[in-house]
């Protein structure tokens, strides 16, 4: 072997690409000095704006990945690699990628704005996709719903950030509505203290807002009374039931004559 040609070889090659190596590894260093520093940034912006606990970990590991990946590229471009080959392969596969997960990348990109929107949260009771019930949990992909006869529903989320969501918890309390009819000879001015009398007795039902009785129509065979009670959106339908029983109780002890009797 003539070690002196393997020596100039290797002597042209250090001067030729040496400074390019030199410099790609004092970027590299720096670049992960300064992913270092973002990822703190990250972690207490995060935590300052309150984002969600579940999605923290997640946007941070995406965003530093996605940082230390460019930073390869830029370093591998930097001392003389090239990478048209590795580039093409990359973009194949990511639009490859992309279409078989267009479903599952549609329902990742919702999870993430409902974890960042907050437009309900755990323990919230919604109504979405024909479904009533309390918020399990919110998952990136999906949110689990159990609905008041117990039944669990998981619902993809791009359903829900797509489509209309009713959030009755957010304001704390929900108007019930309770109509009665009665025929004419019944005295509406009988009827309300009785009314009125099962509000204030009923522990369920909340002194504000303000409670409001009225008829709110006029019909051939009678007329129709409405009751508008607010009560807390958690346990809203046994409020219902309750309310309801005690009042038909009430009107029959006071000898109200009801539709069928």
């Amino acid at each position: 072997m003539n070690w002196d040609k393997f020596y100039d070889k290797a002597y042209d090659f250090i001067l030729l690409n040496g400074p390019k190596l030199i410099s790609a590894i004092i970027i590299l260093f720096i670049g992960l000095w300064l992913i270092r520093l973002i990822k703190k940034w990250l972690i207490a912006g995060m935590q300052k704006r309150d984002l969600d606990p579940s999605l923290q970990p997640f946007l941070q590991s995406m965003i530093i990945i996605s940082l230390q990946v460019m930073l390869i590229i830029g370093i591998m471009q930097i001392a003389g690699f090239t990478l048209t080959i590795f580039t093409t392969v990359i973009g194949a596969f990511g639009v490859a990628a992309g279409l078989a997960l267009s479903g599952t990348l549609q329902n990742f990109a919702s999870g993430v704005l409902i974890l960042a929107l907050k437009p309900f949260r755990v323990g919230d009771n919604i109504i979405a996709q024909g479904q009533e019930g309390t918020v399990n949990s919110i998952q990136i992909f999906y949110t689990v719903v159990t609905t008041s006869d117990n039944k669990t529903v998981i619902i993809p989320n791009s359903k829900l950030s797509n489509e209309i969501i009713i959030n009755t918890s957010r304001e704390g309390k929900r108007r019930l509505d309770i109509e009665l009819k009665l025929n004419y000879k019944t005295d509406f001015n009988e009827v309300k203290p009785i009314i009125e009398e099962v509000i204030k007795s009923s522990k369920s039902i909340l002194k504000s807002p303000e409670s409001k009785i009225g008829i709110s129509a006029l019909e051939p065979d009678g007329y129709k009374i409405t009751v508008y009670i607010w009560v807390n959106p958690h346990g809203f339908t046994d409020s219902k039931l309750k309310f309801q029983e005690k009042l038909i109780d009430d009107l029959k002890v006071a000898g109200v004559l009801l539709p069928g009797m």
